[in-house]
């Protein structure tokens, strides 16, 4: 008699901790789309679920401006690593991991001056809105008619950024970027444009990542709040095979092992709950070494371009 409550919470917590990743994973794929690779993930969600927290805290208590605060740094940050990584053609896994650290650093820094404990930085967060008639679908209803705009956001950009990419002569521009740079060229393509927008746009999709951490799963901000979620998108993505249907479903499938593990550590089973706290790293670590040799990347991923170099 229980099974179905049980399930239907299973199921929309499991929901809940893949959103942060599939915002991520759908910014890693348009940015390594284009070729440029973006370690920096994790650094972004973080950046935009601190501001997004401040913002959202210091003004008024209003979500929707810290959404649109976290999606401004977010393509700031994109910026950053697009004019590291085109411009400047910089590493691009050292510029990502630049990237990480800084945010890192900082977020942590100035939420100590900003927010003095939980109590005070408490967000109002986001409300639900049921979607009359369907909301009431047992199981499915709650799970997919009765969620926050964010979550609805989400369904709708799995379904355009397929159809953009794969169906519009836009996705065939960014293919052909990430696949032969020199070629596109040719063609009288921009590179490093199609570079910079995807950068930028990769930027602020994995913000949103983190300002739906922020405002509406957990409702303040810790330091580290993202623990690693930006790694965990990039496995993903990878595992994913950088298509964003098969991306976002990877994401749920991480998303619901972490679920898992909060479910079996309330059972209090005989087991130390470091391995159960590992359990979503360790199915990501084994989806990428299951995929090793398989799951091909875009052909001038993490190759930066320039008209001089020839060969590319």
């Amino acid at each position: 008699m229980s099974t179905l409550p049980f399930l239907s919470d299973y199921l929309s917590a499991s929901l809940r901790l893949s959103m942060p990743l599939a915002f991520a994973a759908l910014g890693g794929l348009w940015s390594e789309r284009s070729g440029v690779l973006n370690i920096g993930l994790e650094g972004m969600l973080l950046t935009g679920a601190f501001v997004s927290a401040a913002a959202t805290f210091y003004v008024g208590g209003n979500g929707w401006l810290g959404i649109l605060a976290a999606l401004v740094a977010g393509g700031l940050v994109g910026l950053l690593h697009a004019f590291l990584c085109v411009t400047l053609k910089v590493d691009q896994l050292v510029s990502g991991l630049a990237i990480n650290l800084s945010a890192a650093g900082l977020t942590a820094f100035m939420s100590r001056l900003m927010f003095t404990s939980e109590t005070t930085q408490r967000l109002p967060g986001m409300d639900a809105i049921a979607i009359p008639g369907f909301s009431q679908i047992p199981l499915l209803g709650s799970l997919l008619f009765n969620q926050d705009p964010l979550v609805y956001l989400l369904f709708l950009l799995v379904p355009l950024s397929t159809y953009v990419l794969f169906r519009t002569s836009l996705g065939l521009t960014l293919r052909a970027v990430g696949e032969y740079p020199r070629a596109a060229d040719t063609a009288g393509i921009q590179v490093a444009r199609v570079r910079y927008i995807s950068v930028i746009l990769s930027g602020v999709l994995a913000a949103l990542g983190g300002a739906y951490l922020v405002l509406v799963h957990v409702k303040f901000f810790t330091e580290d709040i993202s623990a690693g979620k930006g790694f965990i998108a990039l496995a993903a993505l990878i595992f994913g095979r950088w298509h964003p249907v098969s991306t976002v479903l990877a994401c749920l499938l991480f998303g619901a092992s972490e679920a898992l593990q909060l479910r079996i550590q309330a059972f209090n089973l005989n087991i130390p709950y470091q391995f159960l706290v590992m359990l979503p790293y360790a199915i990501a670590l084994l989806a990428m070494v299951g995929l090793a040799g398989r799951s091909t990347p875009p052909a001038a991923l993490g190759t930066p371009y320039s008209k001089e170099t020839p060969g590319e």
